[in-house]
């Protein structure tokens, strides 16, 4: 099979980028249409066993200059080592520094107010919607909801069915702490066991659902509580891929401190570290009540530029552009619930979505009078 390039916009320049994406050749491959059915050796490559063998061999078993390495894998990595709150000299290996701290306080500067919700992570998102009217809905190419959050989702489960949604993919070169999107008050904690698939561009558009197959954490965060965000309920999915086994709980309400595990009724601070993920490349998913979050303009002209080549385009057959953003920088603004009558009918009432002011609702139609690509204008 012929690879297309994959490409994305960079938030901070507005430029476009092409990735460099790690054993592409080997993911096309395991992942071609013919092997699409999970047989042996799907299942032992993408098995957790194998794949922390596959993060030690890459991460751990590092033959260079002990001295050096840390310093020269940043600089490969393209990661400025001024960031870096450890002396670079003593990340003296691949795992160390793919598990790097950085001055967060100072070189990932949180906006306000709190009602601002922001990125989980330094990472490429695209917008999602579950609403089958939305130009963002991606017909359960990513996941289906029951499917991603298990059967533990009851309790709240109806509240999502229409949700927008974000999904945040980290490459390897990434920092790879997680952060809170939103200030809220845990209502659940739970894990899901499942495999380590790829989360290369190319795996995600080729075998659907693979979110929903890994491994994944899942934390239900409510913000309507006093020092909350007011984004509703939002769901944060953590989830592992290949060379990626874990997701640590690690939560610090100042800078790196004091690190626990999260649990029910817990409250959570906007912008903290949560999480950490061992080696590898990996996704966080977010989920927000129809209507209750507003995304950042920038994000959905990007998705929708028609000048950047995307797998995730070629395979949608519509523009789905990630952007390349920062984390704890703006996502988008959180939105009390509002209620208007249906057509004709004053009772009963659904929620508007602002997401759809701007791109959910439309008809597709409209996407380029909407959504006009930047320098089409």
């Amino acid at each position: 099979m012929i690879a297309i390039e994959h490409q994305y916009v960079e938030r901070s320049t507005g430029a476009i980028r092409t990735e460099q994406l790690v054993a592409d050749g080997f993911i096309r491959w395991l992942y071609a249409r013919e092997r699409e059915e999970p047989g042996r050796l799907m299942r032992a490559l993408t098995s957790r066993r194998f794949t922390r063998l596959l993060g030690a061999l890459r991460y751990d078993l590092y033959l260079g200059n002990r001295r050096t390495c840390g310093l020269t894998l940043l600089r490969q990595l393209g990661a400025d080592p001024a960031e870096c709150l450890d002396d670079p000299q003593t990340l003296d290996s691949p795992r160390k520094v793919f598990e790097r701290r950085i001055r967060y306080w100072e070189v990932r500067p949180l906006p306000g107010p709190e009602t601002v919700v922001v990125s989980p992570a330094d990472s490429r998102v695209l917008l999602v919607s579950l609403d089958p009217d939305s130009l963002l809905f991606l017909k359960e190419k990513f996941f289906t909801l029951d499917e991603l959050l298990g059967p533990a989702a009851g309790p709240w489960r109806e509240r999502f069915h229409h949700a927008d949604g974000a999904v945040f993919r980290l490459t390897p070169d990434k920092y790879h702490y997680n952060h809170l999107p939103v200030s809220g008050r845990v209502v659940a904690f739970y894990e899901i066991e499942g495999a380590c698939h790829s989360c290369n561009p190319f795996a995600l558009v080729r075998a659907a659902g693979l979110h929903a197959k890994n491994r994944r954490a899942i934390t239900v965060i409510d913000t309507d509580v006093p020092g909350g965000s007011r984004a509703g309920l939002v769901i944060m999915v953590e989830v592992v891929a290949l060379m990626i086994g874990e997701v640590v709980q690690c939560y610090s309400d100042e800078r790196y401190d004091h690190p626990r595990p999260v649990e029910a009724g817990m409250f959570l601070r906007r912008g903290a570290p949560k999480s950490l993920f061992r080696p590898g490349s990996s996704t966080v998913v977010l989920l927000f009540e129809r209507g209750r979050v507003a995304f950042d303009p920038d994000l959905t002209r990007n998705q929708a530029r028609v000048d950047v080549q995307s797998r995730f385009s070629a395979a949608f057959g519509h523009p789905q552009v990630e952007t390349d953003l920062a984390v704890r920088s703006s996502l988008g603004l959180a939105r009390p619930p509002r209620r208007i009558a249906l057509p004709g009918r004053p009772a009963p009432f659904r929620e508007a979505s602002p997401v759809g002011e701007a791109v959910a609702h439309v008809p597709r139609s409209s996407l380029e009078t909407v959504l006009q690509p930047i320098g089409h204008e």
